[in-house]
């Protein structure tokens, strides 16, 4: 039996009736599709998505964006609160409509989180071509913009004939589904064939279950990595985000317990204990706590778990300086199992984890070693109480009005619930956060810190409320970040989806800023400032209102100037029943405190300027700290 159905049609259907399922958990694998509609999908995908929503508003719902890229930012973040097992599909239109989301799709790509991107395409029968915004190219007739997603997608296909559809369709889904290949998957269509009619087999849309495996570890592998827990002395434990994804916080929790390794965590594992677990020692790295930063240059073992070992988690490779250290690396992927020449335990997460502690039963480190792990860290939390409530001689030296960014942290730490979700992903916000914000819930930090990208906060934090509609959720952004990409708030009020938006205003990009402060380029080019007489942009400060910007969106706005006006507005915010914002203004001049790390930022090997002259000599020693990390084969 058949069904007849355009090439959309039969996608939009073929969408609603996909399933993922793991340890016996079974969802729907698209919650919904964003897109915006142009001359390239209007009649094909827009057509399709009106008759679903006619027939069934449940099957597959669709969300009005205002920002193609944006959208794109939004189902990563669904996708990655739902521990990659549900997501959205996006769509756009030909040209400019369809590559805006090629930022996306690598900002998904990067963070290993599934997306489905369906940009249209030229025509495939090329009788009007060239078509508008098509790419005419000298070498190739068959070549067009969305080749731009090739490198950044985890699977691409283009649906020239409506025969090609399910195969293309099918080989997406594996890719979705799959935790160690996931990413960004781009399936282009043409938008002619997206309207073109043809004759389906009915069993290509009967409901089909994805699972989504545990892959288990191997015995003799766990019995290796147990004898070097054993022989370490100095162990430390890297949870990254694989131990989320796996839904590993209660077996982490059990090893931690029961064999006395202090956990550190990067940006993506930041949650996977409690941040007053005796355990805990906090973020490593480049932004990490001088607690977990000790722990790491003494490590004779690192056991990292479901981390990619980026270069802010090893301090661009000085953290561990230990000139015998070690790696046991728990990953599902092999690809990061291997990374520092490492024992590669290539498994799920919770699996490996259940079988290490077991493999463990009865040993433990020793005692002095876990004392001086919990000390290191009750000394952090004391420097982050400092940092929320900053002594007179710091406030007191603030112009009126202003604020500290780590009060503006605290008082959001402080005052929302366990279970609200804190989003944030560019800036000095994320190093800040992963050094001072304390986590209380597995799912309570959500910074995309794999691709950085400025504007994805508001759009995360969209993506972060669908995904958890019964928790607050607390977007922190800077100024920089949310004039590159505010428009989702459009959307927020639409879906009337109740986001809290924390504006944080300094008048210019402060982390690169200060980074470029310390590589000697004295802050040049990231202040938002008029041009003045002499031809240099270090005029007045620009008198941009964002508070009306918000305002004209349809967001209640709460301007603050103190620490009580804040703590006020949080709690009206907290109270509210859609989205609002609160504007705060805070020095960029005071900074987190010191990680005691280092980031590698290559210096200007040759400069007129002293600041840069002395920025490189400082760089050169520090490069000396540098290391391969390629441990002996022996003992592997």
């Amino acid at each position: 039996m058949t069904v007849r159905l355009t090439v959309a049609q039969a996608l939009v259907r073929f969408l609603s009736v996909q399933y993922s399922e793991r340890d016996g958990e079974r969802q729907k694998l698209f919650a919904g599709c964003f897109g915006i509609f142009g001359h390239g999908n209007v009649a094909g995908l827009g057509q399709a998505l009106l008759q679903a929503e006619l027939e069934d508003p449940t099957a597959l719902p669709y969300i009005l964006a205002r920002n193609e890229q944006s959208m794109v930012h939004s189902a990563s973040a669904f996708a990655r609160a739902r521990d990659r097992l549900q997501t959205y599909a996006c769509t756009a239109s030909i040209g400019p409509g369809s590559t805006n989301m090629v930022t996306g799709a690598a900002l998904a790509t990067v963070n290993r989180l599934p997306v489905l991107i369906l940009p249209s395409d030229v025509f495939a029968t090329r009788v009007a071509s060239p078509v508008l915004q098509e790419l005419e190219s000298f070498s190739a007739g068959d070549v067009s913009v969305n080749d731009a997603f090739r490198p950044v997608s985890k699977y691409f296909d283009r649906v020239w004939r409506p025969e090609q559809l399910p195969s293309a369709l099918l080989n997406a889904m594996r890719v979705l589904t799959d935790p160690v290949e996931t990413g960004a998957v781009t399936i282009a269509l043409p938008q002619d064939v997206q309207a073109e009619a043809y004759d389906w087999p009915e069993e290509l849309f009967a409901e089909r279950t994805w699972y989504v495996a545990r892959p288990l570890p191997e015995a003799s592998i766990i019995e290796k990595a147990a004898e070097q827990i054993r022989a370490a002395e100095r162990p430390l434990i890297v949870a990254g985000g694989g131990v989320a994804y796996s839904r590993a916080q209660d077996a982490l929790r059990s090893f931690a317990e029961a064999t006395g390794i202090p956990v550190a965590e990067s940006q993506a594992g930041k949650g996977s204990l409690r941040y007053d677990h005796p355990q805990s020692v906090g973020a490593v790295g480049a932004t990490g706590t001088t607690a977990a930063n000790a722990l790491a240059r003494d490590a004779d073992l690192v056991i990292g778990i479901g981390t990619r070992y980026a270069d802010f988690t090893t301090a661009s490779r000085t953290a561990f300086q230990n000139p015998d250290v070690k790696f046991v690396n728990i990953n599902v992927a092999r690809f990061d199992g291997g990374k520092h020449a490492g024992l590669p335990v290539v498994a799920d997460a919770r699996e490996a984890l259940v079988s290490l502690t077991s493999a463990l039963d009865g040993w433990r480190v020793q005692r002095k070693y876990t004392d001086s792990a919990t000390a290191l860290a009750e000394q952090w939390d004391e420097v982050v109480d400092n940092h929320y409530n900053p002594p007179a001689e710091v406030t007191g030296k603030l112009a009126e009005g202003l604020l500290t960014q780590g009060q503006v942290l605290g008082a959001v730490n402080e005052l929302s619930a366990p279970s609200d979700v804190v989003v944030c992903a560019a800036g000095s916000m994320p190093g800040d956060l992963h050094k001072l914000w304390r986590t209380r819930d597995p799912k309570g930090y959500h910074v995309e810190y794999g691709y950085s990208c400025m504007g994805y906060e508001i759009a995360g934090g969209l993506g972060v409320r669908l995904a958890a509609p019964d928790r607050d959720v607390f977007v922190l952004v800077g100024d920089g970040s949310y004039l590159m990409m505010s428009s989702e708030l459009v959307t927020a009020v639409q879906e009337n989806l109740k986001i809290i938006v924390v504006l944080v205003q300094n008048h210019g990009f402060a982390s690169i800023g200060a980074l470029s402060e310390s590589l000697g380029s004295q802050r040049f080019g990231t202040a938002y400032r008029k041009r003045g007489a002499d031809g240099r942009l270090d005029g007045d400060y620009l008198p941009v209102d964002l508070a009306a910007n918000v305002r004209s969106f349809g967001v209640e706005v709460i301007e603050v100037s103190s620490r009580d006006e804040l703590d006020k507005a949080i709690h009206t915010a907290k109270a509210a029943d859609g989205p609002i914002a609160i504007h705060v203004t805070t020095d960029p001049m005071t900074g987190a405190p010191d990680s005691e790390s280092w980031w590698d930022v290559p210096v200007s090997q040759v400069s007129d300027l002293d600041s840069t002259r002395a920025a490189a000599a400082s760089y050169e020693e520090s490069k000396k700290a540098q290391r391969p990390y390629l441990a002996p084969v022996e003992g592997r």
